[in-house]
């Protein structure tokens, strides 16, 4: 299931949201989307979890929870 990950941190690196991520589950893949021109994070990443058990326990456990002083979003990409 493919999550999309929003309102992250400026200053969220992408290893820090596939760890966060992989104490619910495995983590196939974790894409911090940054600005072509700047190099910077735009706030949002798209992290993939095969097991759609986890995943979803990944949303329930982790949307509108705060990580770097943000309060993130978490929902199905796909819906």
């Amino acid at each position: 299931m493919k999550l999309l990950v929003r309102n992250l941190a400026r200053t969220t690196a992408e290893h820090e949201i596939r760890a966060l991520f992989s104490t619910h589950g495995s983590v196939a893949e974790c894409t911090l989307v940054l600005d072509q021109e700047t190099g910077q994070s735009k706030g949002f990443a798209f992290v993939e979890m095969p097991n759609d058990d986890e995943a979803k326990a990944a949303i329930s456990a982790l949307n509108l929870t705060s990580f770097a002083k943000s309060k993130i979003r978490v929902k199905n990409a796909d819906a």
